[in-house]
């Protein structure tokens, strides 16, 4: 096989011949290349001769069609003898393809633009309202089913989720709160302070735990922790083809998966919240008795004449739809995945974000709701 050269020689009149010998690949073409790009255009006719060419690939057809460029923009006329079908097709294709190509693309109109962004942003909002109906009308179906006995109850299933929502969150839940107790204490003290009326921080940890706090930081916590442990279980299996094949066997997602987590989650996080007031109330105690010097009976004393019945009712009511909500939007989510593994994050952190939103929102709501009817 010989190695990539080439022959000037002078044509007739002001016609001028280089032909190429060889092999005119990547792996020969640098012992061409400089010195065949160095030779001066002169004349007014360059013939290239490829007839002697054994081989040529992209690499060679690109010298090629640069020799002549360069030939073509000093004036003279350039032809291609002696090319093979195939060599030809291949030079053909790399002078169609050289085109300029602008380093970065043109911007558009910044307002169109983001008007643009702002429409698919709304159509995908939409389209997951419209989406998650769809899977709440299921979910709700399966549910019915299973209270009027058509569907079996997995209590295993539920048992195994009441564990890992529940019993495994008690650590932290308790310590998160416990500290939640302590810093609305001292902050509610150093206020009350300038106005002589210490004591009442006793009412500020009582109302503001068991009606509020105590309920919604342990909703948040649990649908940051729990969510996205559901979006990211089913999501992996969604990948993994095995709901797919639960379908093909006659069995019922929602009913295996959903269902189970939405029951111990209810449930679950009715527990944890009254877990988890009690910490806060806890911890308030244990700063007021040392920064105040309220002993622990007086603020125990002090609690049951602040919190009211209807305080507990109240978190009652709101933690099992709280509970709901979380496993819902987290097993939606996990159901949404599909492609790779990327869209298993981008679901788990849409299932923990619209878990704490929808939370915030229905708090809020239960705020106003029970304010109108009179149990402020």
């Amino acid at each position: 096989m010989g190695i990539a050269s080439f022959e000037e020689t002078a044509a007739s009149g002001e016609a001028r011949r280089l032909a190429l010998r060889g092999r005119l690949t990547i792996a020969h073409i640098a012992e061409v290349a400089g010195p065949l790009r160095a030779v001066p255009p002169a004349g007014k006719t360059l013939v290239i001769d490829l007839a002697a060419a054994e081989h040529i690939d992209t690499a060679g057809a690109w010298l090629v069609h640069r020799v002549r460029q360069d030939w073509e923009a000093a004036g003279s006329t350039v032809s291609i003898e002696n090319a093979s079908p195939d060599a030809q097709r291949l030079l053909d294709h790399v002078a169609a393809n050289d085109q300029p190509m602008a380093t970065r693309p043109p911007r558009g109109n910044v307002l169109i633009d983001r008007l643009a962004r702002i429409g698919k942003a709304m159509e995908s909002a939409a389209r997951n309202v419209v989406l998650f109906l769809s899977f709440l009308g299921q979910t709700l179906i399966v549910l019915a089913e299973t209270v009027i006995g058509r569907r079996r109850l997995r209590w295993h299933a539920v048992v195994h989720q009441c564990e890992a929502i529940g019993v495994n969150a008690l650590g932290i839940v308790g310590l998160l709160l416990f500290l939640v107790g302590i810093v609305i204490a001292q902050q509610g003290a150093i206020q009350l302070r300038q106005f002589g009326a210490e004591v009442f921080v006793v009412n500020l940890i009582g109302r503001s735990t068991a009606r509020e706090l105590g309920i919604l930081l342990t909703a948040i916590m649990v649908a940051g922790r729990s969510s996205s442990a559901f979006a990211a279980q089913i999501g992996s299996m969604k990948l993994n083809q095995e709901i797919d094949a639960m379908r093909i066997i006659g069995l019922s997602p929602i009913e295996l998966l959903v269902i189970p987590r939405i029951l111990a989650m209810a449930l679950m996080l009715t527990l944890l919240s009254l877990f988890g007031s009690f910490m806060a109330l806890v911890g308030g105690g244990v700063l007021v008795w040392v920064s105040l010097d309220i002993p622990p009976i007086s603020y125990v004393q002090r609690l049951q004449e602040v919190i009211l019945m209807s305080d507990f009712v109240i978190g009652l009511v709101k933690a099992p739809v709280f509970g709901i909500v979380i496993a819902m939007m987290g097993c939606f989510q996990g159901m949404q995945v599909s492609g790779n593994a990327e869209s298993v994050g981008k679901r788990t952190t849409q299932a923990v974000v619209e878990s704490i939103f929808l939370v915030i929102v229905l708090d809020a709501f239960f705020a106003v709701f029970f304010s109108a009817l009179g149990y402020n």
